[in-house]
């Protein structure tokens, strides 16, 4: 059994290592949004008033904006043959990257929390027994076992259940149209309320989005002659297709039955096509449920490795991978045990909060590969906490709070509402002034950077046979 499991976890994936299909990454990404959990996400507009129609505009335009920054960030992975964070250090420092993995760990335990929650519920519901503290113990023990084989089983495990979801979701969505069709109303935007439009694009975006901090952990095992625009074009349509389908099914069930939590909708409304069918369609959506769960203990396994390491060297053992991957776990089935509170009117709030804290990150960590360094990265330095990168990257971190800052007078969230957001009826475009912020306050804040020992020291790898850089979709001429 100790040999199918993953060794690797922050360290440099050898070519020699590299293997798979770019294709890869569609059913990936396909399966981790096609879940009871985006379903939800997609509640959120019809909950606040919203029509269907409304919300699906919401719904489309959210995803389709917050997956472009996951799927750039996607072709990264082959390219560099590292975890997302570790890239990130050389805009943040090897010290600084830790500021925004916590950012990112506590948004991974904040998902997989709710996460748990339906699972458990949906245990509840098709088994009648209601004892939601083993459930999550079953549910957080499968999902950690996945985790911790690592790499290669997850992407197996998410190509079989895509098979599976388009055996049962994908016959439910078909039924839903024919035999379930919608009032007129609901079809027209109605009594169209900026607020209510908003918070649901908000929420598709910031769902999209959400997955950009760890997204090449899972294409760094490519081969670095992976096209990135395979890369981010496969990544982008497992998002896109896998978040929309799910959200429009979600905001479809909730104007069909109005007030109706997530799962009795879903339920509702297969028990109106089939009489009974409810409980095995439930069932068959347990696996992906318990699958991104593993996606995200994997991730956040990964981002706390390297938080440890950059204050305190860590060898990255399997051991390592193993104890940190049970320790995400462990906080994610606490988190689950003691939550309580309305699912969906916390899972919208949350949503919300993650692309605030998010986009700044996004902005800089993009512009500084594909504008700033074009990626090329001298990736040894990444390792050394005095090598080139710095131990605090002040530039990066001071664009990322340039970001946030910006952001502030222009959100709009339940506990406050900015002045201008107010000032122009309530419109949240924060996430729009916090990309375009922390943007140009990178580029401004490295344009004389003097990065002649970077180049040195890529120079220096290159010499040497070490690892070094890639620069868009050519193979770096040093190999480890």
């Amino acid at each position: 059994m100790s040999s199918t499991i993953e060794t690797k976890s922050i360290d440099f994936v050898p070519l020699t290592e590299r293997k798979g299909s770019v294709w890869s990454l569609f059913p990936l990404w396909f399966m981790s949004n096609a879940n009871l959990t985006t379903l939800a996400t997609g509640m959120i507009g019809v909950g606040l008033g919203a029509t269907f129609m409304t919300s699906v505009i919401a719904i489309l335009a959210g995803v389709a904006v917050g997956t472009i920054f996951t799927a750039f960030h996607s072709a990264q992975g082959p390219q560099l043959g590292l975890p997302q964070m570790l890239q990130s250090r050389a805009q943040f420092g090897y010290r600084g990257v830790a500021v925004i993995c916590v950012v990112t760990i506590l948004s991974i335990v904040g998902f997989n929390i709710f996460n748990q929650i339906l699972a458990a519920d949906v245990l509840t519901i098709t088994t009648g027994a209601s004892v939601a503290p083993l459930w999550y113990v079953l549910i957080t023990g499968l999902a950690l076992v996945l985790a911790i084989v690592g790499y290669h089983w997850i992407h197996r495990t998410q190509q079989w259940l895509t098979l599976l979801f388009l055996a049962t979701f994908g016959v439910f969505s078909i039924a839903c149209i024919v035999a379930l069709p919608l009032p007129a109303e609901q079809l027209g935007l109605g009594s169209f309320a900026w607020p209510a439009f908003l918070v649901q694009f908000a929420g598709a975006a910031g769902y999209g989005l959400g997955w950009a901090p760890y997204v090449s952990d899972y294409s760094r095992y490519l081969p670095p002659r992976t096209s990135p625009a395979a890369a981010t074009a496969f990544t982008y349509g497992g998002v896109f297709v896998g978040a929309s389908w799910l959200m429009v099914l979600g905001a479809f069930v909730a104007a069909q039955f109005a007030g109706a939590a997530p799962l009795q909708a879903v339920a509702q409304a297969a028990d109106a096509i089939l009489p009974g069918a409810s409980g095995w369609l439930l069932l068959a959506a347990l696996p992906g449920l318990i699958s991104v769960i593993t996606v995200n203990i994997y991730a956040a396994s990964i981002e706390g490795i390297t938080v440890i390491d950059s204050f305190r060297p860590l060898a990255p053992t399997r051991r390592v991978r193993i104890v940190a991957c049970s320790i995400v776990g462990g906080a994610g089935l606490l988190g689950a045990l003691l939550s309580t509170g309305e699912f969906l009117a916390n899972f919208g709030s949350f949503l919300v909060i993650l692309v605030y804290v998010l986009v700044p990150w996004t902005s800089v960590n993009l512009v500084d590969y594909y504008l700033v360094r074009k990626g090329r990265y001298a990736i040894g330095e990444m390792f050394r906490p005095d090598g080139v990168y710095g131990a605090w990257g002040w530039r990066g971190l001071a664009s990322y709070g340039i970001g946030i800052v910006a952001m502030v007078p222009f959100v709009v969230t339940a506990w406050f509402v900015g002045p201008l957001a107010q000032a122009i009826g309530g419109i949240d475009i924060a996430l729009f002034v916090g990309l375009v912020a922390a943007a140009v306050a990178y580029l401004a804040l490295t344009a004389r950077q003097d990065r002649s020992a970077e180049d040195d020291a890529i120079a220096r790898a290159a010499d040497s046979g070490a690892a070094s850089s890639v620069s868009f979709g050519r193979e770096p001429a040093a190999r480890p």
